[in-house]
Order: structure tokens, then sequence, then C-alpha cells
């Protein structure tokens, strides 16, 4: 019995679901770019696609951190708020 993985479902186009083969395709691409063999017009695209695969990942965790919320509080799904930002919250620390 082929075993399906729940990456690949169909059913579920949520960010979360691609979460594993976005950060896989950007730590590919970051270290096809630190090898330094790559022309300007590559190393350009390359970085678009890096930013692009850095957006889906960062989307796919903040889903995540809802969802996350979410199970955490059944009886109040409704009072779920996103984690603080960490960049916003380190400013303060120095």
């Amino acid at each position: 019995m082929a075993r399906k993985s729940p990456a690949s479902s169909p059913q579920d186009p949520s960010p979360v679901a691609s979460f594993e083969t976005s950060l896989d395709a950007l730590e590919a691409l970051v270290e096809r770019m630190e090898q330094g063999n790559l022309g300007l017009e590559e190393s350009l695209s390359a970085y678009e696609r890096g930013i692009g695969l850095y957006r889906e990942c960062q989307a796919a965790l903040e889903q995540a951190e809802l969802r996350v919320r979410l199970l955490s509080d059944l009886d109040a799904p409704e009072s779920a708020r996103p984690f603080p930002d960490d960049s916003t919250d380190r400013s303060g620390d120095a």
C-alpha cells in the first residue's frame, strides 16, 4: 500500500503544507548563491526567487502559529492573536 505524503495532498493548499518544500528549495538556492558561480543576471533572479521562498516560509510559520493558538484555547478561538514579532521585541532589549 502506498502512503500519501501530507505535503503533497491536493486538498490542503495552505502555506503550512508546503513549508518543508519551500525551505528545502530556499536552502538549495542559498547554497548555489554562496558558491559564487552565478552571473549578475542569474544572481538577481536567484535573489528574487529566494525572497519569494522566504515569504512563503514566513507565511507558513504565521499560519502554524495561529493554528497553535486556536488549538490552545478551544473555548475562545476568537481571542487568538498573532505571536509578537520578534524583531520588534528585540529592539528594546539593547
